[in-house]
C-alpha cells in the first residue's frame, strides 16, 4: 500500500510539507541555544528602534514616504521633473591621441541643456503616434512599431532604460553604434531581391541613378537652411540629412551613423516615414509631371533572363564597387551576399534565413536601438524639424527626378518608356514600383508595369548605397 501511495501526489505533497516543517523546527531549535546572540540582537533592536544592518538607511517618517512615492511618479515627473543631457549643438571639438592606433581622434563636446519632463511626455506621445500608424495606419509596421515602442521605453521616467547599460542603450551599442544592423539588414534584402528585371532591361538603371539626384541637390537647400535661426548644419550633418531622398532606412542608418551620430534618430524615422508614405507622395508627382498619353505607354514584356546571368550579376557588381569605390563596398557586398545565396542554388538554408529569421530579428532590435536616440534634446528643436523638412524635399526630388529623366531618355528610344516607372528610382523595395504600376494601371486597367517598374526599384537601391559611399569618402577621413 505504501508503494502504491509513493505515485499518490497528494502524498507526495504531504511528505514535502512535512519536511519543511522539520526544517523550520530544527531552525529555531538551534537558534534557542545562541540565547546571548538573540538577546543583543533584541536589546539593539529595542534601544535605537533600527533593525540591525540598516543604521545606514535613513530614516523615513509617513510624511517622507507618501513624498517618495510621489515624487516617484511619472505624472509627477512629466509636469515638474527635468533633467540635464547633452544637446545635438556641438560646443567644442577636442583632439585625443588613441591608445590602439596612435592616431589623432576628434571628439565632439556638446553643450549641455535642461530637458524639462513635458518634452518626455511629448515623446512618449509621439511614440504612441508611431505606433498608431503602423497598426492603425499600416505604415511600415515592421519597422514603426519598434521603433514607438523604443522611443516609449526611452522616456519612460527614472527607468534608465537608453542610459548606459540599459537594454536599449546595450541594442543600440551591438548593432548600430557599429553600423552592424544595418550590413544585417542590406544582407536580407539581397536575399529577397530579384534583379532579373534590371538585367533584362540595363537601360532602367539610369532611372535609378536618376532618383539620386533627390540626395545630391537636396546637399544644396541643407546649406541654404543654415540661414534660418536656429538651424546650424555642416557637411557631414548635410550629407546624413540628403541620404534620406533615397527612400532607404538601412543606407540612411549607416551613413548617419559614421558620419552624424547625433542626428541617427531623427533621419532614420523620416526616411522610415517617408518609406512609408511612398503611396501617398509619389502618385500626385507622378501625375504632375506626365501626361495621360505617357502614362498609358506600353512596354514590351521582359526577356526571360537565365540563371547563370542572375548568379553572375552580383559578383560583378561588387567586384566593381571594390575596384571603384570601396566605401561602398559594405553596404554593396552585404546586398550582393543575400543576393547571391539567392540565385547561386546551393545555399537555400542561409537564403531563407537570411530573408526571414534574420532579417526580422535584426529588425526588431535595429528598430528598437533608433527609439532609443528619440529623446527630447535630440528630437524637438528646430535642426530636427528642418531635417524631417529637407527629408521630404530630398523624396519629392528624387521621385520627380527619375520621371523627368525617363522623358527625356524617351526623345532619344525607339522603345518608348513608360515615366511612371522612373518614380521607382528610389529604393522603396518593392512599394514604389507597385506605386508606378497601380498608377498605370488607373489611366489603363490592362497595363502592368510592375516587373518594369522592379528594374529602377532594385537599380535605387545600389544606387543609394553608391551614393552612401561617394559621400562616405569625400567627407568621412575629414
Amino acid at each position: 500500500m505504501l508503494i502504491n501511495k509513493k505515485k499518490d501526489p497528494v502524498f507526495i505533497t504531504k511528505v514535502c510539507l512535512v519536511i519543511l516543517l522539520g526544517a523550520f523546527a530544527a531552525f529555531y531549535i538551534s537558534s534557542a541555544f545562541s540565547p546571548k546572540v538573540q538577546a543583543q540582537s533584541t536589546e539593539n533592536e529595542s534601544a535605537s528602534g533600527i533593525i540591525p544592518g540598516s543604521e545606514d538607511i535613513p530614516e523615513v517618517s509617513l510624511n517622507s514616504v507618501f513624498t517618495n512615492i510621489l515624487e516617484s511618479t511619472g505624472i509627477y515627473s512629466f509636469i515638474s521633473g527635468a533633467v540635464e543631457k547633452d544637446s545635438t549643438e556641438v560646443e567644442e571639438v577636442i583632439e585625443e591621441v588613441d591608445p590602439e592606433t596612435g592616431e589623432i581622434v576628434k571628439i565632439n563636446i556638446y553643450k549641455r541643456i535642461i530637458v524639462p519632463g513635458w518634452q518626455t511626455f511629448i515623446m512618449v506621445l509621439i511614440g504612441f503616434l508611431l505606433v498608431y500608424l503602423a497598426v492603425g495606419k499600416k505604415f511600415e509596421p515592421l519597422l514603426l512599431i519598434p521603433i514607438g515602442f523604443g522611443t516609449i521605453f526611452a522616456n519612460i521616467p527614472f527607468a534608465g532604460m537608453a542610459d548606459p547599460g540599459g537594454f536599449l542603450d546595450i541594442i543600440y551599442k551591438a548593432g548600430i553604434g557599429n553600423t552592424f544592423f544595418p550590413l544585417i539588414i542590406f544582407m536580407g534584402v539581397g536575399a529577397m531581391t530579384d534583379f532579373g528585371p534590371l538585367i533584362a532591361n540595363p537601360k532602367t538603371a539610369i532611372l535609378g541613378a536618376a532618383a539620386q539626384f533627390g540626395i545630391f541637390g537636396t546637399l544644396f537647400f541643407v546649406s541654404l537652411s543654415n540661414y534660418i535661426p536656429g538651424v546650424n548644419f555642416n557637411m557631414l550633418e548635410a550629407c546624413a540629412v540628403a541620404i534620406i531622398g533615397g527612400a532607404d532606412g538601412p543606407t540612411a542608418i549607416y551613413i548617419s551613423q559614421t558620419l552624424a551620430p547625433h542626428l541617427l534618430a531623427t533621419i532614420a524615422v523620416a526616411a522610415y516615414s517617408y518609406m512609408a508614405l511612398v503611396p501617398v507622395i509619389q502618385p500626385p508627382i507622378m501625375k504632375l509631371l506626365t501626361t495621360k498619353k505617357e502614362r498609358q505607354i506600353r512596354m514590351k514584356q521582359l526577356r526571360d533572363v537565365s540563371q547563370k546571368e542572375k548568379m553572375l550579376f552580383p559578383l560583378v557588381v561588387f567586384a566593381l564597387s571594390i575596384l571603384l569605390l570601396p566605401s561602398a563596398a559594405p553596404l554593396v557586398g552585404a546586398l550582393m551576399l543575400g543576393n547571391f545565396f539567392k540565385e547561386c542554388k546551393v545555399t537555400d538554408r542561409l537564403s531563407d534565413t537570411a530573408q526571414n529569421a534574420m532579417i526580422n530579428i535584426v529588425s526588431i532590435l535595429l528598430s528598437l536601438g533608433v527609439g532609443s536616440r528619440m529623446t527630447p534634446e535630440k528630437f524637438l528643436n528646430p535642426s530636427s524639424l528642418m531635417i524631417i523638412a529637407m527629408g521630404l524635399v530630398a523624396f519629392m526630388v528624387g521621385s520627380a527626378s527619375g520621371v523627368l529623366i525617363a522623358k527625356l531618355m524617351n526623345v532619344f528610344l525607339k522603345e518608348k518608356i513608360n515615366p511612371l516607372i522612373g518614380s521607382a528610382g528610389v529604393s522603396a523595395v518593392p512599394m514604389a514600383a507597385r506605386v508606378s504600376n497601380k498608377v498605370g494601371m488607373d489611366e489603363d486597367p490592362g497595363n502592368f508595369l510592375l516587373m518594369h517598374a522592379m528594374g529602377p526599384n532594385v537599380a535605387g537601391v545600389i544606387g543609394s548605397a553608391v551614393a552612401a559611399g561617394v559621400m562616405i569618402a569625400v567627407y568621412a577621413a575629414g
